[in-house]
């Protein structure tokens, strides 16, 4: 089953595209890691693929084939945003009873127990909480709702490195006692490599990578060598990224092999941080085997 499945998805807002011909299908049960630069059309895709935009071309759909945005999508799919929908004026126990008045399906006994284990009292305004305890609660609404996807835009973007664990570690404890699947928009990579097991890149409106997390770092590989021999070994692999010095040089390359690699090199596991890096300082690079056909993708030089 996909949970988000996109097919020729574009999105124009006057005459700037914010999504061109963005076409993936996300399998469902895993915690999908949405990254991508300042205008990548991460936002986009995401509303789009929950109902809030209207592409210009192309189709979303969610859990299998429900047309994004309708009834029954919205009835198995929460959102929660970078700026949390939060009624400031209310209280904790007003907001949850508006939020259970606008959903069909609301779990208020789980919430009062989520919020009652995070230390949050009902009484209290929602403006005078911290950043980290309002982005907990709009979590706890979206939960309460028992989704089979959970879609999170920038929800780390404003929080301190503490309230950014305790946050994740409630979305990976519904992860584990519910199944749900999670897609996370974000640009802390570090905490994307604790969490996350399968991998969307866009660059530039475009998708550069979508693959297992496993798959990718299995499949990329940094080799150290000689600086002479680096044309030799771009017919031999097919490079990402290369840094050029005077005498040594340094690629990232896609491969699943590296025993032909010859003798004066030396080929070391790459992180998820420099793999994700290196795509996107170079937009016509990607990992989709389609997106390569029988060639190499070009050699991006660095001079060191």
């Amino acid at each position: 089953m996909s949970i988000i499945e996109v097919a020729g998805l574009g999105k124009r807002y006057g005459k700037r595209w914010a999504l061109q011909d963005c076409s993936l299908s996300i399998p469902a049960g895993h915690v999908v890691a949405l990254v991508g630069p300042n205008g990548a059309g991460k936002t986009t895709l995401l509303h789009c693929a929950i109902g809030l935009v209207e592409p210009s071309t192309g189709h979303a759909t969610v859990l299998d084939g429900l047309v994004a945005g309708s009834p029954q999508a919205l009835d198995r799919v929460a959102f929660v945003a970078q700026d949390a929908p939060l009624y400031k004026y209310l209280s904790v126990t007003h907001m949850i009873e508006l939020t259970r008045n606008l959903n069909r399906s609301f779990d208020t006994k789980l919430i009062r127990q989520r919020l009652d284990g995070l230390g949050i009292g009902l009484d209290q305004k929602v403006g005078k909480l911290s950043g980290g305890q309002q982005a907990q609660l709009a979590l706890a609404l979206a939960l309460a709702r028992h989704p089979e996807l959970l879609v999170l835009d920038e929800p780390l973007a404003r929080l301190d490195p503490l309230a950014r664990y305790e946050f994740m570690g409630v979305v990976m404890t519904a992860v584990a006692e519910e199944g749900l699947s999670v897609v996370l928009s974000s640009h802390v990579v570090s905490e994307l490599e604790r969490v996350a097991n399968y991998l969307i890149v866009l660059n530039s409106g475009r998708v550069q990578i979508a693959s297992e997390i496993d798959e990718l770092m299995q499949s990329h590989w940094l080799l150290t060598g000689p600086a002479d021999e680096v044309d030799e070994m771009s017919r031999v692999f097919p490079v990402v990224e290369t840094y050029r010095g005077d005498r040594q040089a340094r690629l990232l390359v896609r491969s699943f092999d590296t025993s032909n690699i010859g003798p004066n090199w030396e080929a070391t596991a790459v992180t998820l941080e420099e793999l994700i890096l290196a795509y996107l300082r170079d937009p016509e690079s990607s990992s989709i085997s389609e997106a390569m056909g029988d060639g190499h993708p070009s050699i991006r030089g660095v001079s060191a």
